[in-house]
């Protein structure tokens, strides 16, 4: 069986409300920074998330 290619990747709030989600990411097919616009509860409105090194 081949290995896995896929890597956890944590997207937190630009915010800095400490927010984060967990996603999946293909690091040989996507190699630039992930950015999405994502629903912060803390704030109670859509912030950018941004993509940084998920602490195992």
């Amino acid at each position: 069986m081949a290995k896995k290619n896929i890597v956890l990747i944590k997207l937190a709030s630009s915010e800095g409300t400490g927010s984060f989600f967990v996603k999946k990411k293909n690091p040989k097919k996507l190699t630039k920074k992930l950015n999405f616009k994502k629903y912060d509860p803390k704030l109670r409105k859509h912030v950018l998330f941004e993509e940084k090194k998920l602490s195992s």
